[in-house]
C-alpha cells in the first residue's frame, strides 16, 4: 500500500517521493533508478540542482512508461518573468527528456522582487491551460507571500513545498495551504540538514531524538521512518533525499505501519519554531548570480 494524494486540480500525486537535493550528477542517475526499483513513483528535482538530465536518465533506464513516473522540478529565480520562466520550462524539458512535466513549482518567492514572482507565476499558469505541466505550485511560500500571490493570479497553486519536520512544523504554513487547498510537501522532511550555515549552532539533529527513537522501537522502525510516517498520516507529502541504495529502500518502507493518536500527537509536541534552512523572506543577493546552463 502507498499513500496517493488528490491535487486541487484532480491530478493524483504519490505523497513519497524521492528529493536530489544536492545528490551529485554522478551519483543521480542510480539513486533514481534504485527508488524506482523499490516503489516509488515521484521524484523531486529542480533546475539549481543542476541534476535534472541525470534525473531523465534514471528515469529511462528504470524501463517505467513515461506515464508511470510523476516527475516535479522548480524553475529558478534568476529565471523569473513571464519569457524567462517559458524558457526555464524548455530548458527543463530538454534536460529530463520529456514533453510534458507533472508538476513545476517556483523555487522560492522573490519579496524584493515580487512582481517577478507573479510574472513567473502567471508563465506558469499558461503552461498548465496548454497542457505543458498537469500541475503548478510553489515553493518556501509562507502565508503572506501566498495571500500577495492569490490577489494577482488566477490558479491556486496545487502545492507549497516547505522546509517541515518534527523540530519545525510550520503550523502557520499548514493552516494556511489547507485553506486553499494545497498540499503541502515537505523538504528536509526527517530534520537531516547539514548543508546550511548555522546547523550545529546549539541545534541537535531530529535524526537523535529520543521520543522519535523510543516510537520506533515500539514498531521496529527508525527515527526517520517514524518522521515520514507521520508525514503521510497528517497528509502532506514527503520527498526524502538518499543516495544511498540502503537508505533509499528504508525510507520507503513506512507502508506496513501505522502511528497512534497520541503518538501522532507526540511527535507534533516537539516543534520548536526554529528554522534550520534559509528564510524564505530573506534572499541573498548572490544567488541572483546562480545561471541555470541551457543543457
Amino acid at each position: 500500500m502507498t499513500f496517493d494524494l488528490t491535487l486541487n486540480n484532480g491530478v493524483v500525486m504519490p505523497a513519497l517521493g524521492l528529493g536530489v537535493f544536492q545528490s551529485p550528477p554522478a551519483e543521480t542517475s542510480a539513486a533514481v533508478e534504485t527508488a524506482l526499483s523499490v516503489g516509488y513513483r515521484h521524484i523531486d528535482t529542480a533546475a539549481a540542482y543542476l541534476n535534472e538530465r541525470e534525473v531523465g536518465e534514471g528515469i529511462r533506464r528504470s524501463g517505467l512508461d513515461r506515464s508511470d513516473v510523476f516527475i516535479e522540478t522548480k524553475v529558478w529565480v534568476t529565471d523569473y518573468g513571464r519569457d524567462e520562466t517559458l524558457h526555464a520550462f524548455e530548458k527543463a524539458t530538454g534536460k529530463l527528456g520529456v514533453d510534458q512535466l507533472d508538476l513545476v513549482i517556483l523555487h522560492q518567492p522573490v519579496p524584493s522582487r515580487f512582481e517577478t514572482t507573479i510574472a513567473a507565476y502567471q508563465a506558469l499558469e499558461t503552461l498548465l491551460a496548454d497542457g505543458r505541466v498537469r500541475a503548478i505550485g510553489v515553493s518556501n511560500f509562507t502565508p503572506a507571500h501566498l495571500d500577495r500571490l492569490l490577489a494577482e493570479t488566477e490558479v491556486v497553486p496545487a502545492v507549497n513545498q516547505v522546509e517541515l519536520h518534527p523540530y519545525f512544523s510550520q503550523p502557520d504554513v499548514r493552516q494556511a495551504d489547507e485553506q486553499h487547498g494545497i498540499v503541502t510537501q515537505a523538504w528536509s522532511p526527517i530534520g537531516g540538514i547539514t548543508f546550511y550555515p548555522g546547523w550545529g549552532d546549539k541545534r541537535r539533529s531530529v535524526m537523535d531524538d529520543p521520543e522519535l527513537a523510543a516510537i520506533g522501537a515500539d514498531h521496529g522502525k527508525s527515527a526517520a521512518q517514524v518522521m515520514l510516517r507521520w508525514h503521510l498520516q497528517e497528509g502532506r507529502s514527503a520527498i526524502p533525499k538518499s543516495t544511498n541504495p540502503e537508505r533509499i529502500a528504508q525510507n520507503f518502507d513506512v507502508f506496513d505501519f501505522e502511528l497512534s493518536g497520541d503518538e501522532l500527537a507526540r511527535i507534533d509536541a516537539l516543534d520548536t519554531g526554529v528554522r534550520s534552512g534559509p528564510d524564505p523572506d530573506v534572499l541573498r543577493e548572490e544567488l541572483f548570480q546562480r545561471v541555470i546552463p541551457e543543457a
